[in-house]
């Protein structure tokens, strides 16, 4: 399963950003997403970010990601449903 996943921008440089992920630092790609700065939410798959998103739209999607995980964690393990 492959699952794209939302991310708050904490810092851009060049071609590159650093993305919070509930607590957890990467850094991705932004070159399919240029505007993508500081402050923004982007939607992170395979190292890129894919697309802006607005903060509303990130939390519930993180919201249903855990709920998702409570209901059955092997879901997110890559071996479940």
């Amino acid at each position: 399963m492959c699952l794209a996943v939302p991310g708050k921008v904490l810092a851009a440089e060049d071609e590159e950003i650093l993305v919070d992920f509930q607590g957890n630092r990467v850094r991705v790609s932004r070159v399919l997403t240029p505007e993508a700065a500081a402050g923004d939410w982007v939607l992170v798959h395979a190292g890129f970010a894919i697309s802006t998103m607005d903060e509303r739209e990130a939390l519930e999607t993180w919201d249903y990601l855990r709920q998702l995980q409570i209901d059955d964690p092997a879901a997110l393990d890559g071996k479940g449903g």
